[in-house]
């Protein structure tokens, strides 16, 4: 049964206007059924998994593009950069929209390759799994989330479950369509076979790591630290790896769509503003497996339920903007006083601070730390308090508490 995403209204403009698409997201998020579903019968599909089709890439790139012209789908694309000069060629000598559609699962040398071989031909979108929206099929004809009161009201009448139960039942399974929609019933026999399968070929595309087992000890570091500030030289000591290991497996984890780094947002009118980053997985099912919570209640009822809700909500605000095809200018707040604010929108120079918060009773209080933005000198708009609320409720003469499932 094939599931609507949101990606598809902007995957089909941007194929109107640019004679290359590029989409990139963790691995089994369902980017191929994607493009497979827009493309139907009217272009080529060729996966460079196979290995006689990737060797052909690799050792004679023009004869592949005589064999498989355009319009044609290329299949994790990361494995024949090869192919990206000849690709040039072709788009220069025929600027047709939509000749190439393009999937890969990790940015370090296929972006690099493409930003430079690619530049104003190429559009360039991120997917990741099911959105809260996606997952229940429900209204995906919004647009991305912006806690103002007109665009809480529009998603109201459709938003997803927000109690409980629902939401750490969600978190804890996670994005991933095999698991959600697919025929996958074996949560964490998925898990274990999906990072099996990323240490084996990710890692040996991206850097050569020598101590699988190190790699692990660090990912799970990483997993107990999601919505923390980021202290690599902690995150070194819990993997008994050097500093300078860890930054690059940061990196590694970056480029292959495993976490997110919000950065703060800072001022030099204030020196009082923290500069450190914050870290984020980007599917929180992945991120219970690793930290080995055994089902949805013992994490809800457990020390990382909060961490856990909050990550949940960054990724659903992600989701809300990349499957649309637009980037959110996001950062959090925080002053050295202690002094946080989970999450700062800038839309037209306008600051729009959001909370989230694991009570189904939210109250007044909450709303105190947005005071603190005043210290920005910036206009500050609307502000929200995410939380398991089950209706919309006033907390301030400008933040409301709202349910989760709206985003």
């Amino acid at each position: 049964m094939y599931y609507d995403r949101t990606m598809k209204d902007c995957w089909n403009q941007a194929g109107e206007q640019f004679p290359v698409l590029l989409l990139t997201g963790p691995r089994q998020v369902g980017k191929t059924t994607l493009l497979q579903h827009l493309c139907g019968n009217n272009r080529r599909y060729i996966t460079l998994d196979d290995p006689s089709l990737r060797a052909l890439a690799v050792e004679d790139p023009a004869l592949f593009l005589q064999r498989f012209e355009p319009p044609v789908l290329i299949d994790e694309i990361q494995y024949a950069p090869q192919l990206l000069p000849l690709i040039k060629m072709a788009v220069d000598a025929d600027r047709r929209p939509g000749m190439f559609w393009l999937t890969g699962s990790q940015q370090f040398q296929m972006m690099k390759g493409i930003s430079e071989t690619l530049a104003g031909r190429v559009a360039i979108l991120n997917l990741l799994g099911f959105s809260s929206r996606e997952r229940h099929r429900l209204e995906l004809d919004v647009p991305p989330f912006l806690p103002t009161r007109p665009a809480i009201k529009r998603r109201e009448a459709t938003a997803a479950r927000s109690d409980l139960k629902s939401i750490y039942k969600d978190i804890w399974l996670g994005s991933f369509p095999s698991l959600t929609a697919g025929p996958v019933r074996d949560r964490d026999l998925f898990y274990s076979s999906y990072l099996q399968t990323y240490l084996q070929r990710d890692l040996k595309d991206l850097a050569q790591v020598g101590n699988e087992m190190a790699f692990v000890r660090f990912l799970r570091a990483c997993a107990a630290r999601t919505a923390q500030m980021l202290n690599l030289t902690d995150l070194a000591r819990d993997a008994d790896v050097a500093v300078n290991t860890a930054k690059n497996w940061l990196s590694i984890l970056q480029a292959s769509f495993q976490v997110h780094i919000l950065q703060p947002y800072f001022s030099n009118l204030t020196k009082r503003l923290v500069k450190a980053p914050k870290l984020y997985f980007l599917d929180t099912g992945l991120c219970a497996y690793l930290t080995e919570w055994s089902s949805p209640e013992t994490l809800a009822a457990g020390a990382m339920s909060g961490a856990i809700l909050e990550t949940h909500v960054l990724c659903e605000l992600l989701k809300s903007w990349w499957h649309r095809g637009k980037t959110p200018q996001l950062y959090y707040y925080r002053d050295r006083d202690g002094t946080e604010v989970d999450f700062l929108f800038q839309q037209d120079q306008v600051f729009y601070p959001a909370e989230v918060k694991k009570t189904a009773s939210p109250r007044r209080e909450l709303a105190e730390p947005f005071k603190a933005l005043g210290r920005l000198q910036k206009p500050i708009g609307e502000g929200v308090v995410l939380c398991l609320c089950k209706q919309v409720t006033p907390l301030a003469p400008d933040v409301d508490a709202v349910p989760v499932g709206i985003i």
